[in-house]
């Protein structure tokens, strides 16, 4: 699967799920300890109106606190669907993927920036599912391409301590299965 193949699968993932949370599931817990599916949403809707600004160039301090707290406001389903709109149209910009993007680990290739907000709509969209009970099966050429993107970076994911700590699942098991272990949530 082409990167932005991968990307545009992992908004209409999680995309998707946002659309079936039921009014009462908003406030229910996720995977994300700390977080609710509506902080879970809040988290991804904020990830993604940075990105048109990140892709144009902008930096951490220019684009400061705008997107801090609540993104969500009253309608999180029509907030969402705005930022994933905009961080799509940014991300397939003509030349979008050339120029390195200034991210909190430092000045980024742009493609990598891709794969690292792939991955978080993947694993997120898992979250997103498990909290609202809705059915977690991701796509699995998503799994497949979010798994060997984790892989190759796990030592660094950890590092910066963006998951817990890997679950240990057997070499055998499902790819969506390995994914979300890798990431240290529990698959079953």
């Amino acid at each position: 699967m082409e990167p932005l193949d991968a990307f545009d699968q992992g908004l209409a993932e999680f995309g998707g799920r946002v659309h079936r949370v039921d009014g009462d599931r908003w406030d229910a817990g996720t995977p994300c300890r700390a977080w609710s599916v509506r902080d879970l949403v809040n988290h991804l809707t904020g990830e993604h109106l940075w990105a048109p600004w990140l892709l144009r160039g902008a930096t951490l301090a220019e684009v400061g606190d705008r997107f801090a707290g609540d993104v969500l406001g009253d309608d999180p389903v029509a907030a969402w669907d705005a930022a994933a709109e905009g961080s799509r149209e940014a991300f397939h910009a003509p030349g979008a993927l050339d120029t390195p993007v200034h991210t909190s680990s430092g000045l980024t290739p742009a493609d990598e920036y891709l794969r690292q907000i792939t991955l978080d709509l993947a694993v997120h969209a898992w979250d997103l599912a498990r909290g609202a009970g809705l059915d977690d099966g991701l796509d699995p050429r998503l799994a497949e391409h979010g798994l060997r993107y984790a892989e190759s970076v796990s030592d660094a994911l950890q590092g910066y301590g963006m998951f817990d700590p890997p679950v240990p699942v057997p070499a055998t098991a499902p790819v969506q299965d390995r994914l979300v272990a890798l990431l240290g949530r529990p698959p079953g």
